[in-house]
């Protein structure tokens, strides 16, 4: 009843008084932070680790992130690549090019990083293709989310294998096949058909689409580079983790520059260096190096709101885990009689559900149903999976993930459930299938 008041709460606040997203889930947050019967001080302290915890891993990526776009945008890069894109695979399979760069980057880079590396490159493709935008973002954020919570190395994955005792390459292969599916449903066909109606908004100032003229253009190969820098460098210091010792001193020095928000900086520092002194631009364009900053300062202006409704939605989540409402419902459904896979899958979704984050979900799963591995014999890198693709179910309002695509692509609340949500959905269940179709096979 407590998440259903929640929920609710957050709905008349937003559509029927009109409050800004910001208010209305800081609102929501205390609301059910007291209907829970949390102690004052530990309400204020979670709405505060909340916002603390969300930005504090996020405004380093997603500023950088914002001013990489904006350069990227400026000078013609993101011009290029888009380009090269859609003519190697034509304009009517732009939401392809989009899914297969988005998992190239999901599988190196977390999902926030991803997103916005990928992010101004939608609008650039969606502007150079003619389709629709709402349709390539979800074709972009299909496999970033799916990457997310299949792939080792990714956090969450990773640590639900190792707590199940899972072999990380098999987990890997095996989530691979499941992984593809999920991303040709959620990705390609649900997109292409069923979004083409939805009407994106975006902040004024946040991304603007340039066409420069052919010869004031930078080389595709640097453009890319550039973009792809961040992805990299993260790239580098995983494949490192995996095959050198933890004291090594070579590992230490690509885990610092491999971490989101160095690997962000130094993008956008090859971006002004390389880009910003291009002579073939500045020969037909007068935009010197400060100019580029200033404009990407404007843009990380018009991002400003979009930052004070993620922390909100941070807040709101975090409240909702400190109740311990989500573990409660979770422990009420592992003495179902079902396939272990599927009631770690379902403990996974109501966990999603409740508290919103998908590695939160994912670990609180984990731990609850690890017990099962062992008197089930089910295959601990089957349950990885099955966890995974629960964490990734029914994505909604308290989840930031959900607030992140609204406020980007300027959704109203009810296109966001349409696309997003329904997009989380449809990769959980494809997820879902997949496992209990290998889970027949292996």
């Amino acid at each position: 009843m407590l998440l259903i008041f929640s929920i609710g709460l957050l709905l008349v606040l937003i559509l029927w008084l009109r409050l800004s997203a910001f208010l209305a889930l800081t609102i929501t947050a205390l609301s059910t932070g007291l209907a829970a019967g949390m102690p004052l001080s530990d309400l204020i302290k979670s709405v505060q680790n909340g916002i603390g915890g969300t930005l504090g891993g996020l405004v380093l990526v997603l500023a950088l992130g914002i001013m990489l776009g904006s350069i990227l945008a400026e000078t013609g890069a993101a011009q290029v690549i888009s380009q090269r894109l859609l003519r190697f695979f034509g304009l009517r399979r732009a939401n392809w090019a989009v899914a297969l760069t988005g998992f190239v980057v999901g599988i190196a880079m977390f999902y926030n990083a991803g997103f916005v590396v990928l992010a101004p490159l939608v609008f650039t493709v969606a502007a150079a293709s003619g389709q629709n935008l709402v349709s390539l973002a979800i074709s972009m954020a299909a496999p970033l989310s799916v990457t997310h919570g299949f792939l080792p190395p990714h956090p969450g994955a990773t640590a639900i294998a190792n707590l199940f005792g899972a072999d990380l390459g098999r987990t890997l292969l095996l989530g691979l096949a499941v992984a593809i599916p999920a991303i040709l449903v959620a990705g390609i066909f649900f997109p292409k058909y069923v979004l083409k109606d939805l009407k994106a908004n975006p902040p004024a100032g946040l991304f603007q689409v340039k066409d420069l003229p052919e010869q004031s253009l930078p080389g595709f190969v640097q453009s890319l580079s550039i973009a792809l820098l961040p992805v990299m460098l993260m790239a580098i210091a995983t494949i490192l983790e995996f095959n050198l010792p933890a004291d090594s001193k070579l590992l230490q020095a690509a885990k610092f520059w491999g971490e989101p928000s160095v690997a962000m900086l130094l993008a956008v520092l090859a971006a002004l260096l390389f880009l910003g002194k291009n002579r073939a631009f500045n020969r037909h364009k007068s935009l010197t190096t400060s100019l580029l900053l200033e404009n990407s300062n404007a843009a990380l202006g018009a991002a400003a709101s979009l930052l004070l409704v993620i922390a909100a939605g941070g807040a709101f989540k975090q409240v909702l885990v400190d109740s311990g409402l989500g573990k409660e419902l979770a422990v009420q459904f592992i003495h179902f009689s079902a396939s272990p896979l599927v009631i770690a899958w379902g403990i996974a979704t109501l966990l999603r559900i409740a508290v919103g984050s998908a590695t939160v979900a994912g670990m609180t799963a984990a731990g609850i149903v690890q017990p099962l591995i062992a008197n089930s014999g089910a295959s601990p890198e089957l349950m990885t999976l099955a966890v995974g693709a629960g964490s990734l179910m029914c994505s909604h309002v308290n989840d930031t993930g959900f607030w992140m695509f609204r406020e980007w692509f300027g959704l109203s609340l009810k296109d966001t459930f349409r696309s997003w949500t329904v997009m989380e959905t449809i990769v959980g269940l494809v997820g879902l299938a997949g496992v209990l179709l290998l889970d027949g096979i292996v």
